[in-house]
């Protein structure tokens, strides 16, 4: 296995913006496309490398399922884009069906790497390609609320004129409309958030805190109103998921993996805060939730089962 050989799979708008933060980030010496469209994989190989000459050097090239056995990653953002008016959930079938086509080409390559799942609905999606390949959980996981967390984080930031690196807060759960946000674990430099929303002037903390978690669960829908699909955010945190990974840093990101017990909950792939190493999904973490959102996660988790039901894996 090659730890600085990356590829993608689908070179949609998403894939093609991961792919271009990959190149920035420098972590792999050796990059392949893939995609149905073989010569659109051609022409973002093509265009990401001539840029190369102003980062760092990496081969980029399109390529087959035989170019992807000695991976150390492999990225999926194939599959069916959302539409406006549409959930991530509408998806399900159209990309489960892609991913059925998909996650035997791989398996059969002796693949020994991390399989990310980055296509919607990223919960499904990782469950499905777990229960085809057979890998081990820590080697399967989604990007999850990775994103979400992030425009939670943004938005706190704005909301409070502070650093959003310095605001530590998550979203987990389904990465849709079931989604929740942490509050009771919410800080700034460690201190709650609610007393660091006083310290900047801020005291509407309950209105403040619906409106803010409406606009992260609501933001997809809204990007996509406006320019069609979302890509460049989550472009962004496909490449940070990598890093931890590469880097074995033992970075602690809400990923989406498989329960077995964590939180209540089994046999569902849901994101919650998780230690992300060369393992992969090395370890769930349970952190502190209080009762409501104990009881609200064990919802998202429901209307996700609700869905596997309805699915022949």
């Amino acid at each position: 296995m090659n730890i600085q050989k990356v590829a993608v799979i689908g070179c949609g708008f998403v894939g093609a913006s991961a792919a271009f933060s990959l190149l920035h980030k420098g972590l792999f010496s050796e990059m392949v496309l893939i995609d149905a469209n073989h010569k659109k994989a051609e022409g973002e190989a093509m265009d990401l490398s001539h840029g190369r000459p102003f980062v760092h050097r990496m081969k980029i090239y399109a390529g087959t399922y035989d170019d992807i056995s000695d991976c150390a990653l492999i990225i999926i953002t194939a599959g069916a884009n959302q539409k406006p008016g549409e959930t991530r959930l509408d998806l399900v079938h159209k990309n489960v069906a892609i991913f059925k086509s998909i996650i035997p080409e791989i398996t059969k390559r002796n693949f020994e790497g991390i399989l990310m799942v980055v296509a919607n609905p990223v919960d499904i999606l990782t469950y499905a390609a777990l229960k085809i390949s057979g890998y081990p959980k820590e080697r399967v996981f989604g990007s999850g609320t990775v994103l979400d967390s992030a425009r939670f984080r943004y938005l706190l930031s704005e909301h409070l004129n502070v650093d959003s690196r310095s605001v530590h807060a998550y979203i987990i759960g389904e990465h849709g409309d079931s989604e929740l946000a942490v509050w009771s674990g919410a800080n700034v430099a460690g201190i709650d958030i609610n007393d660091f929303c006083e310290l900047r002037g801020h005291y509407s903390h309950e209105e403040s805190m619906q409106r803010i978690y409406e606009t992260v669960r609501d933001s997809a829908y809204e990007i996509i109103e406006r320019k069609g699909a979302t890509y460049y955010g989550v472009g962004m945190a496909v490449s940070r998921i990598a890093e931890g990974i590469v880097r074995d840093e033992h970075s602690v990101l809400s990923v989406c993996s498989l329960m077995e017990g964590e939180y209540g909950l089994n046999d569902v792939c849901i994101s919650v805060p998780t230690i992300v190493s060369q393992k992969g999904a090395e370890q769930v973490l349970e952190i502190p939730l209080n009762d409501i959102e104990k009881e609200k996660l064990k919802k998202s988790a429901e209307e996700l089962h609700k869905v596997l039901e309805g699915l022949d894996l």
